[in-house]
């Protein structure tokens, strides 16, 4: 299984999108400050995940929800 996921920094407060095989270790990782990405903004806290069977499905929504309509959507569900 490979996931797309949504994290948030408070601290930041903004959110990252994602895509991984596992959810868990990557917000251990990013919480550690070990993800160029995310390092500035931990804590992290999980607030979405989809799971996918193959990394390019993941890759496809990971990308969708990175785009204009894709951040209306998450706006509109993570209310």
């Amino acid at each position: 299984m490979y996931f797309v996921y949504v994290l948030f920094s408070d601290k930041l407060d903004c959110r990252y999108v994602g895509s991984c095989k596992d959810v868990r270790e990557r917000l251990k990782r990013d919480n550690q400050g070990k993800s160029r990405f995310t390092k500035g903004g931990f804590p992290r806290k999980l607030m979405y995940t989809e799971s996918y069977s193959s990394l390019s499905e993941a890759r496809l929504r990971e990308r969708f929800l990175k785009t204009g309509v894709g951040r209306k959507w998450l706006d509109e569900t993570l209310k």
